[in-house]
């Protein structure tokens, strides 16, 4: 055995596929909103309506496609979505060129764009497994999510400069670069994938119950998808009203919103780097739960910032530094429990239920948070979504899961957390 996955030619071509269109995708993420708030002067309605459109579509993969990806090789299905996503957004810029943008086509663009993001997440969590050994996945989930953590620095601050030098629509080309570019690295990939048994069932809201059920025999697994109900809820009221915030509320420049978002990437630096060595410390389950909770206490800085205009922009930096730091270190022990615990064959199917509950309820926060921002401002809304969040920490501190110490014991004759 290598002494790091870095010596994994394998992951290492993984790796460099997602390296670089991280850094992509943070540019669309940071250059939609701003294309619907800047150029077609869209309401907070029209912005959180854009919101959910990038995450509503992962609800109908889930449904619809979940069984098919644990039943077919997952590197040529990550592929395609690749070059997908890079087609649908060279559409924008073109549509800008020729002065024929709309909300509609910017719309259109996030929803199948998101359906394509949802079906590569899905798969790439399902590959990841089959890729490593089981006892390097916290190691490789941490690589990952340390180049998310990178591209949350470059992406957004050079979005921010990067839009406001050619315009948001020509900055997304860089993105869809980016995705050809994953293409070309995962094609690389030298590992025969076998394809997954085709038996059980095969209708798509049987794949979903066998999903389900999955995550519902798990009592650690299924604490998680419970808190992400709520987790869900409240991310979408973040997602939603964020952006107008920060460039209505604050009146803060493009650039400026662009760098703070930026030191969310720095947050989540350490974050991927601290997750191992705090669960090592405070047990497993208690290093989730302790995450999750301060990244819920850093959230305060957001609608904090509204009450002074000298310091929203420490406030924001604060809650990018803190909150993200400890929300990557949860997401990283989160995944790595859902991949331990589960069989390998239903990876895709366990993952799409998460994604419907996720993909249900991220963008109903949006559309409640849109109208609501519009009644009681952004601010108001931003403080509801403070308090909201304290829902899914309450549920995974009161689980099983707090007894957790290691992920050896999520196998097979191990236990699964203690009462």
């Amino acid at each position: 055995m290598t002494l790091s996955l870095w010596g994994h030619a394998d992951f290492r071509r993984l790796w460099a596929a997602q390296a670089v269109s991280a850094v992509g995708s943070r540019i669309t993420r940071t250059a939609l909103p701003i294309i619907a708030i800047t150029s077609l002067n869209a309401s907070a309605s029209w912005v959180a309506v854009l919101s959910a459109m990038t995450t509503a579509p992962g609800v109908l993969i889930a449904l619809f496609a979940a069984g098919m990806i644990d039943r077919t090789r997952k590197r040529p299905l990550l592929i395609a979505m690749d070059v997908a996503r890079a087609a649908l957004l060279l559409t924008l810029p073109a549509a800008a060129l020729f002065g024929l943008l709309t909300m509609a086509h910017l719309i259109l663009v996030a929803a199948l764009t998101g359906a394509a993001t949802a079906a590569f997440v899905l798969a790439k969590s399902a590959y990841l497994p089959r890729l490593i050994a089981v006892d390097r996945l916290v190691e490789g989930n941490t690589k990952l999510e340390t180049t998310e953590a990178v591209a949350e620095v470059a992406g957004p601050s050079g979005a921010g400069v990067l839009i406001q030098a050619v315009t948001a629509p020509v900055a997304i080309v860089v993105d869809a670069l980016s995705f050809l570019w994953s293409a070309w690295w995962l094609k690389r990939i030298e590992a025969q994938e076998a394809a997954a048994p085709p038996s059980g069932p095969r209708h798509p809201l049987a794949d979903i119950a066998e999903g389900w059920r999955a995550c519902r025999a798990q009592p650690v697994v299924f604490a998680l998808l419970a808190a992400e109900i709520t987790f869900g809820l409240v991310g979408g009221f973040f997602f939603a009203i964020y952006m107008i915030f920060a460039l209505r509320t604050l009146a803060l420049d493009v650039a400026t919103v662009g760098v703070i978002i930026g030191v969310g990437g720095i947050g989540a630096l350490w974050g991927a780097f601290a997750a191992e060595p705090l669960a090592r410390r405070l047990g497993y389950g208690r290093a989730l739960v302790l995450s999750l909770g301060l990244w819920v206490a850093a959230n305060m800085f957001i609608p904090a910032a509204e009450w002074s205009e000298s310091l929203a922009i420490p406030f924001l930096v604060a809650q990018q530094l803190i909150g993200d730091g400890f929300l990557a270190a949860y997401l990283i022990l989160a995944v790595s429990v859902r991949q331990t615990a589960l069989d390998p064959d239903v990876q895709a199917r366990a993952g799409a239920t998460f994604e419907v509950v996720g993909g249900l309820s991220l963008p109903l926060g949006a559309l409640i948070a849109g109208p609501l921002a519009d009644v009681v401002g952004t601010g108001a809304v931003l403080w509801i979504a403070v308090a909201g969040a304290a829902a899914p920490l309450a549920i995974l501190a009161a689980s099983r899961l707090w007894t957790l110490q290691r992920l050896a014991d999520l196998r097979p004759g191990g236990v699964t957390g203690g009462t």
